[in-house]
């Protein structure tokens, strides 16, 4: 039986012979003896073939091999304090599964060549520990609202109807009828709420804006939840709560991987409720004492939000927005006309925004006008409306951009490294 190379690292096969199949991660030769260093899904590991321990076929196979060729091997694990993880393999048997040709991927190659050869590149190490934190916070996000009693819905990915607004659409031809990618599930998830009252949906949503920041992507996976009797305070709490959750349990469970990918782990234990929370308009003023220049009615940019979290090492909730600048299903703050009762939440370190959130609009009047405001066709937005009209309830929700979160969780550079395959203005490939 094959054993996972962490099992090793453990010390749980210390002196034994074992079984190990993965993919070649270093080579090197000196004279009668090979080290070839292995990976699997799990981890790293240095194995030692001498000449005069194996059979002639092991040791050619040995020899010969390239980066990433497909390996199988059987041997003795022993202590190394050399070694990577401090354990390594003494070889008794070699096999190659796949030689296949020499790597295309060196050192010191370019970003946007990486970029090119992706489906390679997913390989490195680097990659290989990102995609294994995202899938974790993936399922402690999935964890958090089982806890807390939400169904996960599945919204269409083909719409008729702009969520964000018509400018970054991609339109296309829907058998000779106009329809986009959407920008957005909340929508459709909001038709939920009248009968299973907390739910969320997990899905790609498609942005065409031509921007070149080191935070957008033209398509990202948003988690967006939506809550029957909710209010926006609630609605707060809840996402402050959610934040919190996945960071422990990532700190709790996965302290190592954080360690090798070089996060401050102590950073991270530090995220836990509550979050600071700043009106719309004392942030401007923030904003503006810091050095910015940002006049009343503005949305931040990565400049601005940077300067507002220069103090904070927690994530900060910014809310009571203008309403010009939010969008049409925000509902209206009765206490503070021309604002709407929304939140962003902004992560630290120049990670930027992280969630958006609100009160839905549920009264049919209040909707309809909202739709006449902003030029917005009602027949696009018949059904939607109709929600309005069949038992109504106050509802809140928000929506949250997996890249993002992953982002700041393990504080990367750049989103593009938060996703498989990234796409961007000028990236559709691999």
């Amino acid at each position: 039986m094959y054993v996972p190379i962490k099992e090793i690292l453990e010390g749980k096969h210390d002196g034994k012979e074992v079984q190990v199949r993965g993919w070649v991660y270093r080579q090197r030769t000196s004279g009668n003896l090979n080290f070839v260093i292995i990976r699997d899904s799990t981890g790293v590991l240095q194995t030692a073939i001498k000449k005069d321990k194996v059979d002639e076929r092991s040791w050619e196979d040995a020899s010969e091999v390239y980066i990433e060729s497909s390996v199988e091997l059987k041997g003795t694990v022993k202590d190394d304090p050399r070694a990577p993880g401090g354990k390594e393999i003494a070889v008794t048997g070699f096999k190659t599964v796949c030689r296949g040709e020499p790597y295309k991927i060196q050192k010191d190659l370019s970003e946007e060549f990486l970029l090119d050869v992706r489906h390679l590149w997913l390989r490195s190490r680097k990659m290989t520990r990102i995609m294994q934190g995202r899938h974790h916070i993936l399922r402690y996000l999935r964890d958090f609202f089982e806890k807390e009693g939400f169904y996960e819905m599945t919204p269409p990915i083909i719409t008729k109807s702009a969520c964000e607004g018509g400018s970054t659409l991609f339109e296309f031809d829907y058998f000779k009828d106009k329809a986009y990618l959407s920008q957005s599930g909340q929508l459709y998830a909001e038709s939920f709420v009248f009968s299973l009252e907390k739910v969320y949906v997990l899905a790609p949503s498609f942005r065409a804006e031509k921007s070149r920041t080191i935070r957008h992507l033209a398509e990202y996976w948003h988690l967006e939840p939506e809550m029957a009797w909710y209010s926006q305070k609630q609605n707060m709490e809840l996402q402050e709560k959610m934040v919190e959750y996945v960071a422990q349990k990532l700190v709790k469970e996965n302290s190592e991987l954080l360690e090798e990918m070089g996060r401050d782990v102590e950073e991270l234990k530090r995220v836990k409720g509550p979050f600071p929370r700043m009106d719309y308009e004392d942030a401007v003023a923030k904003v503006n004492d810091l050095g910015g220049k940002m006049e009343t009615g503005e949305d931040f940019g990565a400049d601005e939000e940077a300067l507002l979290m220069k103090e904070y090492e927690l994530p900060l909730f910014v809310h009571n927005f203008p309403k010009k600048i939010k969008a049409f299903y925000m509902r209206e703050n009765p206490d503070k006309p021309g604002t709407v009762l929304a939140n962003d939440l902004i992560a630290p370190k120049r990670h930027g925004e992280l969630i958006g959130g609100s009160e839905r609009i549920w009264k049919l009047d209040e909707l309809l006008g909202r739709l006449k405001e902003e030029k917005l066709d009602p027949k696009d937005y018949e059904w939607y409306v109709d929600l309005r009209r069949y038992g109504s309830v106050p509802h809140s929700g928000f929506g949250l951009g997996i890249e993002r979160l992953v982002k700041w969780m393990f504080d990367l550079d750049h989103i593009r490294d938060t996703i498989p395959y990234p796409r961007t203005i000028k990236r559709c490939y691999p």
